[in-house]
């Protein structure tokens, strides 16, 4: 009962809102293609995930955030923005409560019918899908237009892209290192090429073992990651100091991997989100394979 009285309560917010005239609207295209129009810079935006909490700070919009779901922890502001859920299941009754005029969804991990819902009510909503570099500072660009925030947006966009240009001619005649990256333990999932996490690898020299599979994390089997033998393994773990799922591994004595202990760890945080602190994740995995060919 609560919930569909704070249902209709938006509802007519949204009726009764004034009319403004279409030359004051701030427009943008989203990662599903869908038109994203506001007729003033978001004031209060709820992000639906880590990722995109880290993105929108990073394009000038952090004071204007008012709610973000669990694990946003960066940066340090972040921490302290109320909750409104996990990004796999968020709650209806405090979003609209909080009454934003912007959210910005995750395509690939929130839960489709919850956003279904947010803009059935006529809540704008941005959907986010970023699958490679090109896409993050693009989001970041067009974060800054809804939030008003343009000139900071256009400029980190820029340190980021050139921060990539240069990693990738560091890097562009390095020795290739087949690399298995192992995103979760249970079920055991990787990224494929497509991915960020698949580009971050390319960029770096590494081969992705798994880079051709069709989903952008599948799941696989240990057996498919033995049979492939990969020179280097990376895992990101369950927190950010947790590098224990590599320890699985080294009882594959046979494995090329364990053999050259080239087992890597890189924070989750860094190399899992879609955010400029990609760029941390990517010196570190850099590294980790600079020291594989090291070792050959």
């Amino acid at each position: 009962m609560v919930v569909r009285v704070v249902l209709l309560c938006a509802c007519l917010l949204l009726a009764t809102s004034p009319a403004r005239s279409a030359n004051q609207n701030r427009c943008v295209i989203d990662d599903i293609q869908q038109e994203v129009c506001l007729p003033q810079p978001a004031q209060r935006i709820i992000a639906l995930s880590p990722g995109a909490t880290e993105l929108l700070y990073a394009a000038g919009a952090g004071n204007q955030i008012v709610a973000a779901v669990s694990f946003s922890d960066f940066p340090e502001a972040a921490k302290a923005l109320p909750r409104i859920g996990a990004y796999d299941r968020f709650d209806m009754e405090a979003i609209l409560a909080i009454q934003p005029d912007l959210i910005i969804a995750w395509k690939e991990g929130n839960p489709r019918e919850q956003v279904a819902q947010l803009r059935a009510l006529g809540l704008p909503v941005y959907h986010g899908d970023q699958r490679n570099f090109e896409d993050i500072a693009g989001t970041i660009q067009r974060l800054g237009v809804l939030a008003g925030t343009e000139a900071i947006a256009n400029q980190e966009a820029e340190r980021f892209l050139t921060r990539i240009r240069k990693l990738r001619a560091q890097y562009a005649r390095a020795e290739p290192v087949r690399t298995f990256y192992q995103v979760w333990v249970n079920p055991l999932m990787t990224a494929n090429a497509n991915h960020f996490i698949g580009h971050a690898i390319s960029l770096c020299g590494g081969a992705n073992i798994f880079g051709d599979l069709q989903r952008l994390t599948p799941r696989i089997s240990k057996e498919a990651v033995l049979a492939a033998n990969p020179e280097v393994i990376i895992a990101g773990g369950m927190g950010e100091d947790d590098p224990g799922w590599l320890d699985d591994w080294r009882a594959y004595s046979n494995l090329n991997a364990v053999r050259s202990d080239n087992l890597f760890f890189v924070p989750p945080s860094t190399l899992q989100r879609p955010s400029p602190r990609l760029l941390d994740g990517i010196t570190l995995l850099c590294k980790h394979l600079d020291t594989a060919r090291e070792r050959r």
